[in-house]
């Protein structure tokens, strides 16, 4: 039996994730900061991908990267390709994921005191040492948590995966893929494998969520 699924699925979780950290941040970090109108625009905008149909999403990513379309062809003359390889999963995945990320985040920022920030310029520090010092600290259980749901998300998608990349074993398979091609061969002993696989990794990751809001929850009292 091949773990390649197992693999492939931790890898482009995990490269999804850390871009999803810092991109959901430095959205939520500037979004909430503008004006109400715009950033209603933008919420709808950038929260899309999360009450779109996964295989919609997939859709569009191959209108705008397939290897017939204008971008598809410029990227594909340096080597890149988004269709059938296992980082075209990334892309997939980071889409998906992107939104959870982005609202935790932006709802961290947003309960954040802002007379912190306000001290800490009147002692006339910087406003990126107040950003990574003194904000992110105090947003961190949430901005973790939040990092965590996209890395969950990531790791458990299919939809936006399977129009993207399709299923080649070892090269494009992950754990959700994998199951539904060995359920569509009758293999179910090892579909039902690869379901408990998925469900101990997602048990650990709802573990830790509930860890940090109980922490949360700790430091809120205090």
């Amino acid at each position: 039996m091949s773990w390649y699924p197992l693999w492939n699925s931790l890898r482009i979780a995990a490269i999804s994730g850390v871009l999803v950290f810092f991109l959901g941040i430095l959205c939520a970090y500037y979004v909430a900061r503008l004006p109400r109108i715009i950033k209603g625009v933008l919420d709808v905008v950038l929260t899309l991908p999360m009450v779109l149909p996964p295989t919609v999403c997939g859709y569009f990513l191959l209108l705008i990267f397939g290897a017939k379309r204008p971008l598809g062809v410029f990227l594909s003359r340096f080597g890149i390709k988004f269709v059938m390889t296992w980082y075209g999963g990334v892309l997939a995945a980071l889409v998906v994921a992107f939104p959870l990320m982005y609202r935790t985040a932006r709802g961290a920022f947003e309960a954040f005191d802002r007379t912190l920030a306000y001290s800490g310029q009147t002692l006339g520090l910087s406003n990126t040492y107040i950003f990574w010092r003194i904000r992110m600290p105090a947003c961190r259980s949430g901005i973790l948590a939040g990092f965590v749901l996209a890395f969950a998300r990531a790791l458990g998608e299919y939809g936006a995966t399977s129009m993207l990349i399709g299923y080649t074993p070892g090269r494009t398979a992950t754990i959700s893929t994998t199951v539904y091609q060995l359920w569509r061969t009758n293999d179910e002993a090892g579909a039902l494998f690869w379901v408990m696989v998925n469900l101990a990794i997602s048990a650990v990751v709802l573990l830790s969520v509930n860890l940090l809001e109980a922490r949360q929850k700790k430091a809120v009292k205090k």
